[in-house]
């Protein structure tokens, strides 16, 4: 599953740099975390880095982007494997 930034969000600028599959950015009132980059930091850190960083702890787990620990895996596979890529070109 997925994380997302809830209104919370003091725009406080804590957890975009602390993202290692750049899944988070500045949306029209505050931080977003895009679902399809969102890994939960599997495959980079034992725990999500935005959510440990957060001081206000508004980065709950998304019920609309359920994922498995596999699914994750895989998907940090996929990001890490194009990442990999264009950096080679």
């Amino acid at each position: 599953m997925s994380l997302y930034i809830t209104d919370e969000c003091i725009n406080c600028d804590v957890c975009e740099p602390v993202c290692p599959n750049e899944a988070i950015y500045f949306g029209e009132l505050i931080y977003e975390i895009d679902p399809d980059l969102c890994t939960e930091c599997v495959g980079h850190f034992d725990k999500p880095q935005c959510q440990l960083f957060c001081p206000v702890d508004c980065i709950p787990l998304d019920p609309n982007h359920l994922e498995s620990q596999n699914q994750l895996f895989a998907k940090y596979e996929r990001l890490t494997a194009q990442k990999n890529t264009s950096n080679s070109e």
